[in-house]
């Protein structure tokens, strides 16, 4: 029996690519990224060179927002700093979260594959994403904290207006936040999706500044149980972090409410362009 259970993984090795050619030779499909087409079969239509694609954020990244931070200084390591400055912006005015951490740029395939979710409905790509969510998370120190108790970090999900839930017909935020929990053996981390609510309607925040996306998002949110979050470590989970306005407003009204602190996770982050300042640019600003 035991003979036979062993050899069933190697069996099903060599079934697997014969599965796939049977099932890519019946029902034909192209990546929904580079449109090349399937060569395996998966409930995520996404290639394994665009799925692979998805690498994590590399750089200078201020350690509160998550930005990244381009400037000769910040290029060159330095033996008095144990960790990098925080950004001109966290400097002037510090976010009301303790810190925000992506998993990878809001851009190319993993934007692609968020897109997938939230307006095509492809269901299956939030565990591919809530894995990546998993790779962010664990950079947070509190989460990692073994004195921290079973269940005491409350993980919320940026929350939808009743009116968008019922559109979309589910919350990205949290099937993605629910697959990473799956994904990783973090006993200290409880889910909690009753806590926040979204009161009123916004539209919608692509292409508003960041000011207008602050003017839109305020007084959007509300503690619907002040109890669940009095005293309690939040961990704020959405799908995209791109100017902090939303998670912003959510960690202000959590520690309004009562809660000891909010920190930020989200699978992507809208990145500044690529600008670094050389010594020769900094001779010719000076000039």
């Amino acid at each position: 029996m035991s003979g036979r259970s062993g050899s069933w993984p190697t069996v099903a090795g060599w079934l697997r690519p014969f599965a796939d050619s049977v099932v890519t030779l019946l029902f034909p499909a192209n990546c929904r990224i580079c449109k090349e087409p399937l060569l395996q079969a998966s409930r995520l239509p996404v290639c394994q060179p665009c799925r692979d694609s998805l690498l994590p954020i590399s750089g200078n990244l201020c350690p509160v927002c998550g930005e990244r931070v381009f400037s000769f200084y910040s290029a060159v390591p330095s033996p008095r700093l144990a960790e990098p400055e925080p950004c001109g912006l966290c400097h002037r005015a510090p976010p009301p979260y303790a810190r925000a951490v992506a998993y990878g740029a809001f851009e190319d395939s993993i934007r692609a594959i968020i897109h997938l979710l939230k307006y095509d409905r492809v269901l299956p790509a939030a565990g591919f994403l809530g894995q990546r969510l998993s790779v962010a998370i664990a950079k947070l120190s509190l989460v990692n904290a073994e004195a921290i108790p079973n269940g005491a970090l409350l993980v919320v999900p940026v929350p939808l207006h009743s009116s968008k839930l019922r559109q979309r017909g589910f919350n990205q935020a949290e099937l993605i936040a629910r697959a990473a929990l799956r994904s990783a053996d973090w006993r200290n981390l409880r889910l909690e999706t009753k806590a926040l609510v979204r009161s009123r309607e916004t539209v919608s925040q692509a292409g508003l500044t960041r000011h207008q996306r602050r003017q839109n998002i305020r007084g959007a949110f509300r503690v619907r149980k002040p109890d669940l979050v009095g005293g309690r470590n939040i961990l704020l989970v959405d799908d995209v972090f791109t100017t902090g306005a939303t998670v912003s407003e959510c960690a202000r009204v959590l520690l309004r409410a009562g809660a000891q602190s909010v920190q930020v996770a989200t699978v992507a982050r809208a990145l500044k362009a690529d600008r670094v300042f050389t010594p020769v640019m900094m001779t010719e600003a000076a000039a």
